[in-house]
């Protein structure tokens, strides 16, 4: 086997775990990944504006729009007119977002967040520099991205956010 095979083998490894954690969060939630993260970010930072939401979580501003758009049909954020940018509507978590936050499982499985956890720190700068170095090499820089993947679309080429449009 070559190197490169090595390579693919762990990659695909790695997408296929967190695919199937994704599917777990969809089956309990009934939200994409990404929509899931974006609830989440609401509610670490309060309100957020759409452009500032997309820099926090790496994706698109229109895919964060249309994200915000299902959250809010669904009741799990609301969008309010800011006194200070009219054509900014900031979107807040509600109580029922925050009670979908309460009740999902976490984005990456509990095992491996524990692992990580106790490396030290050294070990851990090391390991998210190499899989940043493995995106660089693989360029890979503008692709659309958020804290998990959400399975084939992007895979494949399709519109970031294409599985999202199924949800909420």
């Amino acid at each position: 086997m070559k190197d490169h095979d090595d390579i693919l083998i762990a990659l695909r490894r790695i997408i296929r775990a967190v695919h199937l954690r994704s599917k777990k969060l969809e089956k309990d939630t009934g939200l994409t990944a990404p929509q899931f993260i974006v609830l989440q970010t609401l509610a670490r930072h309060g309100a957020m504006k759409p452009s500032a939401l997309s820099r926090e979580i790496s994706l698109s501003q229109p895919t964060v729009t249309a994200i915000l758009d299902r959250l809010k049909r669904a009741g799990l954020i609301v969008r309010t007119e800011s006194a200070t940018d009219r054509r900014a509507l900031p979107a807040e978590i509600t109580e029922k977002g925050r009670a979908v936050i309460g009740t999902a499982p976490e984005l990456l499985q509990a095992g491996f967040l524990k692992a990580f956890r106790k490396l030290p720190d050294w070990e851990q700068h090391m390991l998210i520099g190499a899989l940043q170095r493995v995106a660089e090499l693989m360029d890979a820089r503008d692709v659309d991205a958020s804290p998990i993947l959400t399975g084939g679309a992007e895979m494949e080429g399709a519109a970031p956010g294409a599985d999202d449009q199924k949800k909420p």
